[in-house]
């Protein structure tokens, strides 16, 4: 990977974007694609669109959700130890003896979730995981007068694990999910502006805010953007590990390059667009089925207004939601080359629309 895009991937993975507190990491991806952008503009809920051809046709929407899973500030004991509410799919089991920032006007405040020791605990055959709200921070504070000076009630909290190489090309950190989607139409629109070959469509890279919460962000943009066709990056689960059900989960394998989605929110002309421009692009794709939705943002994007053609690309992921979810920057690469090639195939005005 060039060393200026790592770098940003690098930055944007860091920097906390803790689901609706999302500004801090949207700075990040702004000040990196407005480079490359006619303009740039950002909404009430700060989702962020650079556009690159502005008034070209059709416009197609590049889309990944800047959010991370995160927990809050929901209640202070008189001893000063903070507990929490879940802010998307936070686990609590594996949240347990970990270290976190809690993310606070005056600026962060160190802490860690407690874990009591096993020679305090009774010993039982099948314990059971914990819930959320059994999980408590404790940040130096001795009482709850003073816990109040430094945190309130509300404020957002992430796990400290930051990005680095374990192996290769093999790479780790905490919120992959989905900074990288938001990395990829960034580097896809990089990508175009750089092209010599003449871009008939108005690409517009966006990254959409509250995804974990309920897809709110992409709801949001979609209905104001009005895209023609919309294609969306998000991470999906790799199955390559031990323990996985591949009869029920599917067969994903990092670096089996990006998978493409199949089925409901995936417009079957846009699939076959992006299967083409892969295979002249010599991008080997993997392929995965959905049933009712495919948990991304497609899900709100495809049905908004009248219906958007959309299809769903994503970055095979082990240990998803996790502080230790692992890709390859080699699968990663390759869906930027993938956004680009298929929006330089759009010709002037071009429509999907199933045939009948």
């Amino acid at each position: 990977m060039r060393t200026a895009s790592l770098e940003f991937l690098r930055t944007l993975v860091n920097t906390p974007s803790p689901v609706g507190h999302e500004v801090r990491g949207q700075r990040v991806w702004l000040d990196y694609a407005k480079q490359f952008a006619d303009e740039t503009w950002s909404d009430a809920y700060g989702n962020c669109v650079a556009v690159l051809n502005k008034g070209g046709s059709p416009r197609v929407m590049l889309a990944g959700h800047a959010d991370e899973i995160a927990m809050a500030v929901n209640y202070m004991d008189d001893n000063g130890y903070l507990y929490v509410r879940r802010m998307g799919g936070v686990d609590a089991a594996i949240t347990k003896a970990q270290r976190v920032i809690i993310h606070t006007r005056k600026g962060p405040v160190k802490g860690v979730v407690g874990n009591v020791a096993p020679h305090l605990t009774k010993q039982e055959d099948n314990p059971k995981p914990p819930k959320i709200h059994e999980l408590f921070i404790d940040i130096g504070a001795g009482n709850r007068k003073a816990a109040e000076k430094l945190v309130r009630i509300g404020d957002p909290i992430t796990l400290v694990d930051e990005f680095d190489v374990l192996r290769g090309d093999l790479v780790v950190a905490r919120a992959f999910d989905n900074r990288i989607g938001t990395f990829a139409v960034a580097e896809a629109l990089r990508l175009l502006k750089e092209s010599k070959g003449r871009l008939q469509a108005e690409v517009c890279a966006v990254s959409n805010v509250q995804e974990e919460v309920g897809l709110l962000g992409a709801r949001q943009i979609a209905y104001s953007l009005k895209p023609d066709v919309a294609l969306v990056v998000d991470v999906t689960h790799a199955t390559d590990y031990p323990t996985v059900n591949k009869a029920q989960h599917g067969d994903v394998k990092i670096g089996g390059g990006p998978t493409i989605t199949h089925g409901g929110c995936n417009h079957p002309d846009v699939v076959a667009r992006i299967e083409s421009v892969a295979a002249a692009k010599k991008i080997s794709l993997q392929h995965e089925a959905m049933s009712s939705t495919s948990g991304t943002d497609t899900d709100a994007i495809f049905w908004t207004r009248g219906g958007i053609a959309s299809a769903l690309i994503s970055l095979p992921n082990r240990y998803m939601h996790s502080p230790v979810e692992v890709v390859s920057l080699k699968d990663l690469e390759q869906i930027p080359q993938l956004l680009a090639a298929f929006a330089q195939s759009l010709t002037a005005g071009e429509a999907f629309k199933v045939r009948i």
